[in-house]
C-alpha cells in the first residue's frame, strides 16, 4: 500500500469524486479526514473507510472560509495524528450564459472553486512548512480549465484559475518539498452532471439527457467516466511515483479534449 502511514484530507468527501477519492487512498492505506458541508454523509463516508481498516475523522466546512478550512487542517492533524496531504476537491457546477449570469452567481462559484483551492493551499501549506515535511497539494481541476465551454462560462473561469494556482503554488513550495498538482476529469457521472444536463436543458430546449449524451457521445473511450477513474489518477498524484511532479494539471477524461 503506497500510502501507508500518511494522513490525507479531502474536501468535498460526502459524495461523487471526493467519496470515491477518499475510499481509493484509504485502500491505498491512508487515514482520511473527511470534511464537506453535509455533517450527515461524510460520516456515512467515514463509517466505509473504517471498515476497511483505516481510520478516519470527519469535519464539517465550508471552502470558501479560510479560518474553517484552517480548522479542519487543525483537526486532521489532531485527531489522526499527522498532515501529509490534502485533496482540494470541493466545488460546484453553474450553468449560465455570460450575457445572464447573475453577480450572485459569480460570487457564489468564485468563492467555493477559487478561494476554496486558494486557502486549501494556503492552509495546508503552512502545516507542511511547520511540520518540516515534504508534502502533497492536490486541486480539483477540469477539461473546463484546458477550454472553455458554452454555457460553463463562469465555471470554465474558475478551472483555468485552479491551474493557474496551481502552478504558481508549486513554484512558490518547491522548496519546501511540497509538490501541487491538479486533476481534470471530463464528463462524470455524478449528480453534478445531472445538474448540469438539467439547466442546460433549460436554456437550450433539448430534452433531458439530451446535453449528457452528446457529451459523452464524443469520448472516444466511448463511455463516460466514473468516480472511480478520478480516484485511480488522483491515486498515482498522491504516491511515490508522482514525487517528482509538480506544477501540472493533466487531463484524464476518456478523450475528450485533447492538448
Amino acid at each position: 500500500m503506497s500510502l501507508a502511514g500518511k494522513v490525507v484530507l479531502v474536501t468535498g468527501a460526502g459524495q461523487g469524486i471526493g467519496r470515491a477519492i477518499a475510499l481509493r487512498l484509504a485502500r491505498d492505506g491512508a487515514d482520511i479526514a473527511l470534511v464537506d458541508i453535509n455533517a450527515q454523509k461524510i460520516e456515512q463516508v467515514a463509517a466505509e473507510i473504517v471498515a476497511l481498516g483505516r481510520r478516519s475523522t470527519t469535519f464539517v466546512a465550508d471552502v470558501s472560509k479560510l479560518d474553517q478550512v484552517t480548522a479542519a487542517v487543525d483537526h486532521t492533524e489532531a485527531q489522526l495524528g499527522g498532515f501529509d496531504i490534502i485533496v482540494n476537491n470541493a466545488g460546484i457546477a453553474q450553468i449560465a450564459p455570460l450575457l445572464e449570469v447573475t453577480p450572485q452567481e459569480v460570487e457564489r462559484v468564485m468563492n467555493i472553486n477559487v478561494q476554496g483551492v486558494i486557502w486549501g493551499i494556503q492552509a495546508a501549506g503552512k502545516k507542511l512548512k511547520g511540520r518540516n515535511k515534504p508534502g502533497k497539494i492536490i486541486n480539483a481541476c477540469s477539461i473546463a480549465g484546458h477550454e472553455g465551454f458554452a454555457l460553463l462560462g463562469v465555471y470554465s473561469a474558475t478551472k483555468f484559475a485552479v491551474r493557474g494556482l496551481t502552478q504558481a503554488a508549486a513554484k512558490e513550495l518547491a522548496s519546501f518539498g511540497i509538490t501541487v498538482n491538479s486533476y481534470c476529469p471530463g464528463v462524470v457521472g455524478t449528480d453534478m452532471w445531472v445538474e448540469i444536463d438539467k439547466r442546460m436543458a433549460e436554456f437550450t430546449g433539448a430534452e433531458l439527457g439530451a446535453t449528457y449524451k452528446q457529451y459523452v457521445d464524443g469520448i472516444a473511450l466511448g463511455r463516460a467516466q466514473t468516480p472511480e477513474d478520478v480516484a485511480g489518477f488522483v491515486s498515482y498524484l498522491a504516491g511515490p511515483d508522482a514525487d517528482y511532479m509538480t506544477g501540472q494539471s493533466p487531463m484524464i477524461d476518456g478523450g475528450l479534449v485533447y492538448r
